[in-house]
């Protein structure tokens, strides 16, 4: 088993930030920034309410973190990665067919070129309608997974993201694919491409109004979690010691408020956002 972080958990709610600032905040994340910074500690030990719905949750021996993060971020990895329905395997090989191929990198790349034209984003909109079905078919999934585990635009979803990011979720389930901590995989040298790939999906998404409002919330929330990565710099082997609150709360502050044109623009960086190195 790995060493624990060296730094407790802090079970101090995120207070930093005002009402005001969420009513100021863009619509979509806002609703969720606002109520995750009053009663949400990203990377942090769960508020009351959190650990009486996690206690419903039978535990796994050797975990650390947030029992319901850990539990969302494995099924989203047992359906759409390693035990995928044939009715998902259909799914991504139409994506696949119609971005040459690669249904992470093809996309990905895809999104990167068409989102700097200055037709952007009815092109990409264009190019990804027809295969429209397919990708309600992924957002049918993955929703459903956090759907399972958590109430639509639920506030605790920003911990989920932030832990994620960190990574500080270890799970001993996962010891025999080599990677027990959930964060995006990446090698020591190398920063995961995922975020970005999975932002392309989500504008794919919002673009062609497959549950727009939904993927509009979680949008800012994964961008957060890429932010918070960029910093950790975590492995798939280790948990991470926790972030300075400080940043957390910095973190959430500017990114869960951004809706999705201001994210087509921070995700023009890679492999971090522009002022991380």
């Amino acid at each position: 088993m790995p060493n624990r972080p060296d730094r407790p958990l802090d079970p101090s709610p995120v207070r930093n930030l005002g009402r005001r600032q969420v009513l100021r905040a863009s619509a979509g994340a806002a609703a969720l920034a606002g109520l995750a910074v009053t009663g949400v500690a990203p990377a942090r030990a769960a508020t009351r309410a959190v650990t009486e719905r996690t206690s419903t949750l039978p535990p796994v021996p050797g975990m650390l973190g947030d029992r319901r993060a850990n539990e969302v971020w494995y099924q989203l990895d047992e359906v759409a990665l390693y035990h995928p329905s044939p009715e998902l395997l259909a799914a991504y090989k139409a994506v696949g067919l119609q971005v040459g191929g690669n249904i992470e990198g093809g996309v990905r790349g895809l999104w990167q070129e068409m989102s700097k034209s200055p037709d952007y984003p009815g092109n990409y909109r264009d190019f990804m309608a027809p295969v429209e079905e397919s990708l309600r078919v992924i957002s049918d999934i993955q929703l459903g997974v956090f759907d399972s585990l958590y109430r639509p635009y639920d506030p605790r979803l920003v911990g989920a993201f932030a832990y994620f990011g960190e990574g500080v979720l270890y799970d001993p389930r996962r010891e025999s694919v080599r990677s027990p901590v959930h964060t995006m995989d990446s090698l020591p040298t190398v920063p995961p491409p995922g975020y970005h790939t999975w932002f392309a999906y989500m504008r794919a998404m919002m673009l062609l109004n497959i549950d727009r409002p939904r993927w509009t919330a979680f949008a800012p929330l994964m961008a957060y979690a890429w932010a918070l990565q960029s910093v950790a710099k975590p492995t798939t082997q280790t948990p991470s010691s926790p972030l300075p609150r400080e940043t957390v709360v910095r973190f959430a502050a500017s990114w869960l408020p951004r809706g999705p044109r201001r994210l087509d623009a921070d995700f023009q960086s890679y492999p971090y956002p522009r002022g991380i190195s």
